[in-house]
Parts: structure tokens; sequence; C-alpha cells
């Protein structure tokens, strides 16, 4: 069972979306600050980190490149309401930038996907 860690300060679609992604079969761990996510990280072992963009303190982004320097082998996927981001060269950093919605299928997807070719990176290496 893969173990996502979802960083998303709005409490009622972190619920929402932790609903959804266990009902997928993942293990989600949610954290509502990117300070939190980028403390919990080194002690924990997560599979993939879905960040959000606008929350209090540093941004989604800030805490993605902060990530990126713990461990660059962590996928990540910026999950947030505003495509302008987009435009961000940071956001590159993220393997994946799925624009929120009502229908969960895009971040399903792309969960999937990242976490196929983890598994067959991983698989290679032996």
């Amino acid at each position: 069972m893969a173990r996502l860690l979802l960083v998303e300060d709005d409490i009622n679609f972190a619920k929402t979306c932790k609903i959804q992604l266990e009902d997928e079969g993942y293990e989600v761990e949610v954290c509502h600050t990117g300070e939190e996510a980028v403390e919990l990280i080194p002690k924990e072992k997560f599979d993939l980190v879905i960040l959000d963009i606008r929350m209090p303190g540093i941004s989604g982004i800030d805490a993605l490149e902060k990530i990126v320097k713990k461990d660059r082998s962590l996928p990540a996927i910026i999950y947030t309401a505003y495509p302008i981001y987009k435009e961000n060269f940071l956001t590159w950093l993220a393997d994946e930038y799925v624009v929120k919605s009502s229908d969960f299928s895009e971040l399903k997807e792309k969960i999937h996907s990242i976490l196929a070719k983890k598994r067959k990176k991983e698989d290679s290496k032996g």
C-alpha cells in the first residue's frame, strides 16, 4: 500500500481528498502547513507528496523546494485551485501539476502513473 502525504490547509477539502484517496487503497497522512510537511518528511517514509500552493506560512512551492533539497527521489504533485502558478518555474520541481476539481479522477490518475513509474524504476535497480 502506497503512503501519501497530503499538504492542504483547507480542513474540509483535506478530509474529502483523504477519503477519496483512501478509497483507492492509499494510506494518507494529512498536514495543514508547508512547515509541517518539511518537518515530517525526513522523519517518515512517504511514496508521494501532494501539495497545495496557497497556505498560511510557507507556500506549497517553498515547501516543495525544501522537500526536494531533503529528498529528490520523493515524487510530488502540486494540487492547487490556481492554474496561474504553473508558469512559476519552481513548480517544475513537481512531477505533476493538477488543478483542483470536485472530480478527483485526474489527481488519482496522476498518482497512479507516478507510483507505477517509481515502482518500475525501483524494480529495475534490483
